[in-house]
């Protein structure tokens, strides 16, 4: 199977558990987001001409809002394996994305890993990615799917809790905060066709 029909397998299956959560959010593929702007020329002193510079994403979870829509979280993909360039290369990639949008939660799917665990080369070299999820197969078991879904949604909230830290940080009313805590969650998702064991640890 090829890399853009697995993404499009597990985008259909997650899609409807997304967009029933009572939410204005969606699931697509190939969408592609701005990683930056140039300025061309001004056109008077306050008056710039840019561009946006887009990439291709490959899984993307969006929220309406206003007529429009903004990224909540970017999932890159790969299947059977994935190459310390491949981790470099998306871990820029999410790095640049984020300049333009810095709310934005970024991850990597492995698909058809059967009993690999995630390689030690994207803790090395993923810097940029908030979270990483192996399936064993082209397509995911109910319980992966579960454990995915849960990731999107909390990675939706921590999007929507940046983009209000950031955003309103000079208003008089705003939320105070004393402490900001990233977690480390690991976990071993067990699946109904055997050979993994559930054994999570949440690294607070």
């Amino acid at each position: 199977m090829r890399e853009t029909e697995w993404v499009e397998l597990v985008a259909n299956t997650l899609k409807p558990q997304l967009t029933v959560s009572g939410q204005s959010l969606d699931v697509q593929t190939q969408v592609k987001i701005a990683y930056g702007y140039e300025i061309r020329a001004y056109r008077s002193e306050q008056e710039p001409d840019t561009e946006a510079i887009e990439f291709a994403t490959d899984f993307i979870v969006v929220e309406g809002a206003d007529g429009g829509w903004k990224p909540r979280v970017v999932v890159e993909a790969k299947v059977d394996n994935v190459s310390t360039h491949d981790a470099i290369t998306y871990s820029q990639k999410a790095a640049n994305h984020r300049s333009v949008f810095p709310y934005l939660r970024y991850g990597i799917m492995l698909g058809n890993r059967k009993h690999y665990p995630l390689p030690g080369r994207l803790y090395r070299h993923g810097t940029q990615f908030d979270f990483m999820i192996s399936f064993r197969e082209y397509e995911p078991s109910a319980k992966e799917l579960e454990a995915f879904r849960d990731v999107l949604m909390a990675e939706v909230e921590a999007s929507r809790a940046l983009e209000k830290m950031i955003y309103e940080s000079r208003k008089r009313d705003r939320d105070h905060h004393t402490l900001f805590h990233r977690r480390l969650v690991l976990d071993e998702i067990e699946s109904e066709r055997g050979g993994f064991r559930t054994n999570g640890n949440d690294l607070a």
